[in-house]
């Protein structure tokens, strides 16, 4: 590992007076320049952060299920007034706890004091917290890499967790993993400083005091964001490496007779007050009915054997996993250091648990890659990627993904929407080129600038793909399609039931009265007045059919829809029955 925060200071300054020289040098002049200085460094990864995260963000209707689930309880908590309680609909939802609620909500209420109509009715007000979370992520990466390595790795490490593709997926969906990245980082930033002993200047009460709130806070947070799932990111690291030393004594630098009162302060209110309110019933379901049933079961048809997360490795890293097997010859041999035993300690272990445990989502191991991202950034810092010729073949894959994708997007746009796509295929296209470049320099310029292109390649990827593609593809998105027909009758307070399609998104979409019930049930409700609908599956149409026969029930029969229910993962075909304003 390099010394932190060294730096080639004459470089830097030649390229920062000299623009054309920075111009010529491309992606590596923008990395020289951005490890001048901890402040341009910080600007640089907001800006590129921005870039990686935005588009799509607000343009990607919702997505079933937990995203959908998640807004659709903060909203309800804004109708309510009730910020304690976690519902949807009628239902309790007890499987987090309430942190990422209050950030949702706190979200959507900026938005509305700043004058944004209806911030509550739209899905990106909710994405907030996640993509704030995504671009603290990126910043504490460098500044927890900067215990490790040197500055201009850090940043490295930092634009690799930007270009991930798991993250800018993570970055806009209204859910928790973002969030908890953060806290992670926050806290394995500071518990690396005190395994190290390395405090980058810092004396005094900002070592013994202000470093201690942030690991107890950033505890605390991620505990009520996510519950104890938290500890294994760091909890486990902490006993892995004091069973290795065989020594506790690093962990009184943490400061627990400061940071614990800090820890309780944040999750002791909540959650007394939610037994206070429910008893043992959020214990029973979030620890008892989510966590546990999650090991021993695949929840929700979500079960994968051992080696899931090593296969899926590949994509939800990419672009830089392709250089985790040239950096893995390096970290063996320097496992006994400490710096490098610290990040396999972070690694290792919850790698094992989640290979073991029976449910198993993408997700799952994102707190892990910063600790991967730091160790390839050291390896390619030190020039100690591995040289072995066949694993040095597989960055083909910088430009084979982009190429793939952006055929599959364009098909795809054709196939069921009949457009080429002009928002997404200039993105697509540059995208090709930057892993196009990225491949084929990769023995003329080396592994650094390599990575920045292949990063470069992600980013312009997803802005193709969350901007131009997915929210093109109206059969993915059947609720969308369900809500820009029944706005545009006009009806002044529409009442929606749904019979054989019953995803959160819909609820969220339509409002929190929606009825989801039976082809019956939902003839039933058609009765009831004007501004009705019902969205009736079509093994449920008969059903609704012959009960509108038996009512003698006049209605309209709409839009007919065929797609793909994202929640499933299986295809639908809803047909709308309405009553329209008159009668």
């Amino acid at each position: 590992m390099v010394p932190p925060n060294s730096t080639t200071p004459g470089m830097t300054s030649a390229l920062t007076k000299n623009p054309d020289e920075l111009w010529r040098r491309g992606l590596g002049g923008v990395l020289d320049f951005a490890s001048a200085s901890h402040g341009r460094a910080i600007v640089c990864l907001i800006v590129l952060a921005l870039i990686a995260f935005l588009p799509g963000f607000a343009r990607m209707p919702t997505v079933d299920r937990d995203e959908a689930r998640f807004a659709q309880a903060s909203k309800q908590m804004i109708a309510s007034g009730d910020y304690i309680d976690i519902r949807f609909q009628d239902e309790v939802r007890y499987k987090k706890p309430v942190g990422i609620y209050w950030m949702q909500v706190a979200a959507v209420k900026a938005w509305t004091f700043l004058g944004r109509k209806q911030a509550e009715a739209r899905i990106s007000s909710y994405r907030v917290p996640s993509l704030l979370g995504a671009i603290g992520a990126v910043l504490l990466t460098y500044w927890t890499a900067l215990a490790f390595i040197s500055r201009r790795a850090s940043v490295l490490a930092a634009v690799m967790i930007a270009g991930c593709v798991l993250l800018g997926v993570e970055a806009r969906l209204a859910k928790t993993d973002a969030v908890l990245l953060f806290t992670v980082l926050a806290a394995m930033g500071v518990m690396a400083r005190a395994y190290l002993d390395r405090y980058d200047g810092l004396t005094g009460w900002r070592r013994k005091l202000l470093l201690p709130v942030i690991f107890w806070g950033a505890l605390g947070l991620g505990a009520l964001v996510k519950g104890p799932l938290i500890l294994i990111f760091i909890g486990l690291p902490a006993l892995t490496l004091c069973i290795v030393d065989r020594s506790a004594r690093w962990l009184v630098r943490l400061n627990p007779l400061v940071g614990l009162p800090v820890f309780l302060a944040l999750v002791l209110p909540w959650f007394i007050a939610i037994y206070l309110r429910s008893g043992s019933s959020f214990f029973a379901q979030s620890a008892g009915e989510d966590m546990l049933s999650k090991v021993f079961s695949g929840q929700e048809g979500h079960g994968a054997p051992p080696g899931y997360y090593f296969l899926l490795f590949f994509l939800t890293f990419w672009p830089a996993s392709l250089l985790a097997g040239l950096a893995t010859h390096t970290v063996w041999r320097a496992r006994a250091e400490a710096p490098v035993k610290f990040l396999l300690a972070w690694i290792v272990p919850a790698w094992i648990i989640f290979e073991l445990v029976i449910t198993k989502l993408p997700h799952y191991v994102l707190p892990l890659y910063p600790a991967i991202a730091i160790l390839i950034a050291g390896c390619i810092d030190t020039h100690r990627l591995s040289r072995t010729r066949w694993m040095e073949y597989g960055t083909f894959w910088w430009f084979a993904v982009p190429a793939l994708l952006a055929v599959i997007g364009v098909v795809l746009l054709l196939r069921y929407e009949g457009e080429l796509g002009w928002r997404a295929w200039p993105f697509l296209a540059a995208s090709v080129v930057f892993g196009m470049r990225a491949w084929w320099l990769y023995e003329v310029d080396g592994p650094e600038r390599s990575v920045l292109r292949a990063c470069a390649a992600s980013i312009l990827l997803a802005a193709g793909t969350f901007w131009g593609v997915l929210p093109s593809l109206n059969s993915l998105f059947p609720s969308e399609v369900v809500a820009r027909f029944v706005h545009a009758t006009e009806c002044p307070d529409p009442q929606v039931a749904a019979a054989g399609f019953g995803e959160p998104s819909l609820v969220f979409q339509m409002g929190t009265d929606t009825l989801l019930t039976d082809g019956t049930g939902a003839a039933n409700f058609l009765t009831l007045g004007n501004c009705r609908f019902a969205v009736i599956e079509s093994h449920q149409d008969r059903q609704f059919t012959r009960r509108a026969e038996t009512l003698g029930l006049r209605y309209d029969k709409g839009l007919r829809f065929v797609g793909y229910s994202m929640g499933s993962g299986s295809r639908i075909a809803l047909t709308i029955y309405y009553r329209g304003r008159e009668r």
